[in-house]
């Protein structure tokens, strides 16, 4: 659902941008907003939530998908921890819809979804991993790296229940707001993908705001 902030962007108490292939690691306190904003246009951030007391609690997307039955997510939705627990809602969003399921791309499924010469491309995983570990007073590792959400991909489920990685819905300044119901770490890896038609083959810039408020 399009539903447009009435944040100011001057009213901001941090703004970062995050290049393309590059990461976001930081924590976003309860009560504060936050928002991610796609620059140029079509650009996917595969993002991952954590609670910043206990990184052992983290996002779900059974969960989250359960309680709200429904597979995407936009304006209303809950993000909910693998515990149950509300982590972030979704306040404010211009693009409408938000992906879920489609995961984030590695080395290994470049392989096999491509060819065995994508398998050098750099990925999000790799942006994760390299997050995990340049941001040692986190306590985290590779095996913290689970289920993530896809801002501003487009994935539609088919008849038959299979996925598809389509032309992205998003567009410059567009933008999804979340509010934090704990504080959370935030990990964003700003999508390098290069093999499908998401972010039209150009990864490009998301910035991304937070709001004490």
């Amino acid at each position: 659902m399009i539903v447009p902030s009435s944040l100011q962007t001057t009213d901001a108490v941090r703004r970062d941008l995050v290049p393309a292939g590059d990461y976001y690691m930081k924590v976003v306190k309860q009560g504060q907003t936050m928002r991610i904003l796609d620059v140029e246009g079509n650009q996917a951030a595969d993002t991952l939530f954590y609670n910043a007391n206990d990184p052992s609690e983290r996002y779900s997307a059974i969960d989250t998908i359960r309680e709200q039955g429904n597979v995407y997510l936009s304006t209303g939705t809950k993000l909910l921890s693998d515990v149950g627990n509300v982590m972030l809602e979704i306040v404010a969003d211009t693009c409408g819809r938000h992906d879920t399921l489609g995961g984030a791309c590695a080395t290994e499924s470049n392989t096999v979804r491509y060819s065995l010469d994508k398998k050098c491309m750099h990925a999000c995983r790799d942006s994760w991993l390299l997050a995990v570990t340049e941001n040692e007073q986190f306590g985290m590792n590779k095996r913290d790296i689970t289920h993530n959400i896809n801002f501003f991909m487009n994935v539609p489920i088919t008849e038959t229940g299979g996925l598809t990685f389509e032309d992205g819905i998003s567009g410059a300044g567009k933008y999804v707001e979340l509010k934090a119901h704990m504080d959370v770490i935030v990990l964003l890896s700003n999508c390098p993908q290069l093999n499908n038609p998401c972010n039209a083959y150009n990864p490009t810039p998301v910035e991304v705001l937070v709001w004490d408020q």
